[in-house]
């Protein structure tokens, strides 16, 4: 595949979709043939190129705009992109002059985290009716207990997990002495250090006094639609090299965690979006597709830093989010299988923007993929970031190694990717989601075994509703979609990785 401006959408290899771009604004969808493109999200791959009209207009109505010329530079699709809230899951957008806090959204940070255990398949597989009993209580029924003073909660907001590392003793389920050196070398992006975390004001002191500490409900909550905390273990190693550099065996298990910032991120995106709105230009018609853009000028700096603030605390508060879910689910596997460690493999985000004096890199739903120049200095820059790639509930996920690939702006996907828009989900059959169900393990809330629950047919059903949602047959298939990262040179696999248990919201 290659990228070329053109009136048209580069779709796969020389096959090109006809649609109008009169913009040439060069598009590449980074997917093979066997990868379907939902139409849908295609449509809104051509609404969000109007933002390119957007900011030229924008930049004639500001009187003395002195920022650099706002230009929408490129867009990428990666293989599990699909129909989004304005702008497509999946897309990497490079703007300059211009941040577009759309194109990441309202679940800032939201990412992946990898944990290798010492403990093996063979060790946990016949615990698995205890773990799931114990899960539930952990995650829903009050065993999480997650104690932070306000100290504690305004550290993570503004430093990050490093910065709560540095609060002092730790008294969580399940922590480890290497956690506070794996928040600072095995994380994309350990910290977004802000000035302030006023925003977030009323749930920094919900801890109570200036030094108590209390047990928080927030942090360390999965969060709905396709979030998980899952159990797997290493079912094949396609690079032994790079498995053994990361401490993958075959058999091992691992925990894989897809969380982010919970309402933080919708607040924060909502002040983005209620301070463009309240400072846009008199006699300037809103854009049809409703992206609006902050421009990179001086009249902006107020508005943007108090939007950045936000964010950064939001974007910190995700990471803090994935690591208290692995606490808990590694709390869960030593009180079931006895004693065990656990390593952090990666935590990489795919709702995040990267910005480079003008130049800014937006990623929405899709994952940083970088290679040996991108990682120079640590412990990947042999291998390749890690990418990690989730399959749908009850499929295999793949762990891979980037490329730093420019066609694909360092990026990959961050998932299969859905098949199958949500509403339309509950047309399933309830056959196919029995069958499902009989061969593994969702701990939700709600046990539906329980004879008291399954009575309550109108609680059963609603149970199932969202369950269809996130079911096997609502998403890609993962085989397809790893494969066009491989072929099309952006990350090559590691290992496979297949599921035991999966913990849902």
């Amino acid at each position: 595949m290659r990228t070329r401006q053109d009136r048209r959408l580069l779709r796969r290899d020389e096959q090109w979709l006809t649609l109008p771009n009169p913009w040439d604004i060069p598009v590449d969808i980074c997917a093979d043939e066997r990868v379907p493109l939902e139409p849908a999200a295609v449509d809104e791959v051509l609404s969000v190129l109007e933002t390119a009209d957007t900011l030229d207009r924008l930049a004639e109505a500001v009187p003395g705009h002195d920022g650099p010329l706002p230009r929408l530079v490129r867009l990428v699709l990666t293989p599990d992109f699909h129909k989004g809230a304005g702008i497509p899951i999946g897309t990497v957008i490079e703007t300059e002059g211009a941040l577009l806090p759309q194109a990441v959204g309202n679940d800032v940070n939201c990412g992946m985290r990898l944990e290798v255990t010492s403990l093996t398949v063979e060790q946990v597989r016949p615990r698995l009716d205890a773990l799931e009993r114990r899960l539930r209580h952990l995650f829903f029924e009050g065993g999480r207990r997650i104690a932070l003073t306000p100290a504690q909660r305004e550290a993570l907001l503004r430093d990050g997990l490093p910065g709560l590392m540095l609060t002092g003793d730790a008294p969580w389920q399940g922590q480890q002495p290497t956690d506070t050196e794996d928040c600072l070398d095995r994380m994309h992006a350990p910290a977004h250090p802000t000035g302030t975390a006023e925003a977030f004001a009323d749930w920094i002191t919900s801890a109570g006094g200036t030094e108590a500490a209390s047990h928080d409900s927030l942090i360390g909550s999965i969060g709905g639609g396709n979030h998980f905390a899952e159990l797997q273990y290493v079912a094949r190693i396609h690079d032994p090299a790079a498995a053994y550099a990361w401490g993958l065996t075959a058999g091992a298990v691992v925990l894989m965690v897809h969380s982010g910032s919970l309402a933080l991120g919708h607040q924060a995106n909502a002040t983005a979006l209620d301070r463009l709105r309240r400072t846009w230009p008199p006699g300037l018609s809103r854009p049809r597709n409703q992206i609006l853009p902050f421009l990179l000028d001086e009249r902006t700096a107020a508005a943007r830093r108090r939007y950045l603030d936000a964010f950064g605390n939001a974007a910190n508060f995700a990471s803090g989010n994935r690591f208290f879910l692995a606490l808990t689910m590694r709390a869960g596997l030593a009180a079931e299988c006895g004693q065990m460690t656990a390593r952090l493999v990666y935590d990489a985000p795919h709702n995040l923007f990267w910005q480079e004096e003008d130049r800014v890199i937006h990623r929405k739903g899709a994952t940083p993929a970088g290679g040996h120049e991108q990682m120079s200095g640590g412990p990947y820059a042999i291998w390749g970031e890690p990418v990690i790639v989730p399959g749908s509930m009850g499929a295999s996920s793949y762990l891979l190694r980037g490329h730093g690939n420019a066609r694909t702006l360092a990026s990959a996907c961050h998932g299969a990717g859905r098949r199958v828009p949500r509403g339309a989900t509950a047309r399933a059959g309830d056959r196919d989601l029995d069958a499902f169900l009989r061969e593994f393990r969702v701990v939700t809330p709600l046990d539906h075994r329980d004879p008291t629950v399954a009575r309550r047919a109108d609680v059963m059903a609603a149970w199932r509703r969202d369950l269809k949602q996130e079911a096997p047959w609502a998403y890609k298939d993962i085989g397809p979609v790893v494969s066009s990262l491989h072929a099309g040179g952006v990350a090559d696999p590691v290992a496979e990785l297949r599921p035991l248990l999966t913990v849902k919201g």
